[in-house]
């Protein structure tokens, strides 16, 4: 018979290597982490000088960097960045830890301000990027190849351009892939476009930008439902926010609209409001409505934050 405190001791490495294992498979899951959270042009907002801003502008620590989020493999250290903000340097040095992971390509979502303009600090005049791949839709690609300055990141081979379809899976490497998906928004300079990423155990879906969900021919219900997280428009929380603005000139789902939808939802607790404007009270952790969105069970995006694929 086997010496009972030789199996006690069996039983002890198993648990201890079997928590080893569950701590190393976490420790190098590949996850997306939230670079930037509010619109195109962050918050403090140029020339704002109301409360939503005012004590922004005296610290740092305060501001709000535009929407972004990069995708990173802690095994192959290659990570991705889905769209080139005007925050693109902190955005960077975050996302490659200082230099120590490869960027291996951007994924644009529109040519609105805050989505691509951040492709400056790839020419000659900052980093005189080699190639770097921009993953573009058809549309978008012939904006940024037939309209200066962007064309001569082109000429200059400070990028290069590679070819997105709607609805098309892109392998990134043996454990990711994305998949780019069109949805209604104002396409004046090029479509517009969501993504789901796919990791070994989760995925996650990105839409910064939309008119409305009715305008969409795809049910969000559906998306949210087969999604394990979804990072959504949260521009703005109602239609109050802009006194004396045509709202249907902007049009984006509220937040409150949102969660009407999903109030009975098992899956709320997976959906994360992104890209606020620098009006939406939702930026504010003190306020009644940040306090409603959480309180129902939904989210706000966090610069930092890291949801494992």
């Amino acid at each position: 018979m086997m010496n009972f405190n030789l199996v006690v001791r069996l039983l002890l490495v198993l648990s201890i290597s079997s928590l080893f294992y569950s701590f190393t498979y976490i420790k190098e899951q590949p996850y997306v982490v939230i670079l930037g959270i509010a619109q195109d042009g962050g918050a403090p907002h140029a020339a704002c000088q109301k409360t939503c801003c005012i004590d922004k502008w005296n610290d740092p620590n305060l501001h709000n960097k535009v929407s972004s989020i990069g995708i990173v493999d802690p095994v192959s250290n290659e990570v991705w960045m889905i769209d080139a903000t005007p925050d693109f340097a902190e955005q960077l040095h975050l996302l490659t830890n200082n230099n120590k992971r490869e960027l291996k390509g951007i994924f644009l979502t529109h040519a609105h301000i805050g989505h691509y303009t951040g492709l400056m600090h790839l020419g000659r005049e900052v980093m005189g990027a080699k190639s770097t791949v921009v993953n573009v839709m058809p549309k978008m690609e012939s904006f940024l190849r037939n309209n200066g300055p962007w064309s001569q990141l082109v000429d200059l081979k400070n990028i290069s351009l590679s070819g997105l379809s709607d609805n098309k899976k892109v392998q990134l490497n043996s454990r990711l892939s994305i998949i780019p998906f069109k949805v209604p928004h104002r396409d004046e300079f090029s479509e517009t476009v969501g993504y789901r990423i796919e990791g070994p155990s989760k995925s996650l879906v990105f839409i910064p930008d939309i008119d409305k969900w009715s305008k969409w021919q795809t049910d969000i219900i559906d998306i949210v439902e087969n999604s394990d997280y979804s990072l959504l428009d949260g521009t703005f929380y109602d239609i109050n926010e802009l006194p004396g603005r045509d709202m249907s000139q902007i049009p984006h789902p509220f937040i409150i609209e949102t969660m009407k939808l999903f109030k009975h939802s098992d899956k709320k607790d997976s959906i994360y409001f992104i890209h606020l404007n620098h009006t939406n009270p939702a930026l504010n952790k003190d306020s009644l409505e940040y306090k409603k969105i959480i309180g129902n069970g939904f989210n706000i995006t966090e610069r930092g934050n890291k949801l494992s694929l």
